[in-house]
Formats: C-alpha cells, structure tokens, sequence
C-alpha cells in the first residue's frame, strides 16, 4: 500500500541555508527508494512557522524505511541537527 505524507520542517535561528542545502542534497535519494517529492515549498519561517513543506510519496511503509535508513542519508545526520530543529510528519489522502 503507497503512503503519502506531508513533512513539515523548521530551522533552528540562523541556519534556514543550511536546512535548504541538507534538503537538496538528501530529497537526490527519494527516487533512489521509488518515492516521489511531489511538491516542496518554503514559507518565511516567521512566527513559529516551518520554513519547509514536503509532500511525498512512497509505494510502500518499507520503501520510505529503505530511505530513512539509506548509508547516504544517515552520514548526513550531524548536518541535519545542526539545521533542523523540529520535524513534523502527517499521513495524508490525496483527494
């Protein structure tokens, strides 16, 4: 069963650059995994908003596992605590 899903990010003060290059970098690995980014956005971050709005789209809980769990991702992990102070996940239907 596929499994679509927003993710909602927010930086930690000062390093809204650093989420957005850690972003660009990990989303090359989505299709790796056969997920599809299939929107991303940007707000201005103010006042408690995120600054990233992701929605995704797996074929399967397994192959969004394979992606979390991908050597390529995880290497990258001292960089996304410095970036990403708080990371929001909501499952959705596309209606």
């Amino acid at each position: 069963m596929s499994l679509t899903f927003y993710v909602l990010l927010w930086a930690h003060p000062g390093t809204e650059d650093s989420l957005v290059a850690y972003e660009d970098t990990v989303l090359c690995l989505v299709a790796d995994h056969g997920g599809k980014v299939l929107q991303r956005a940007r707000s201005d971050g103010a006042e408690g908003r995120p600054l990233e709005i992701q929605l995704f789209e797996f074929p399967s809980a397994e192959a969004f596992d394979a992606y979390m769990a991908d050597s390529r991702r995880t290497a990258l992990a001292s960089e996304r605590d410095r970036a990403i102070a708080r990371t929001e996940l909501i499952n959705v239907q596309l209606v």
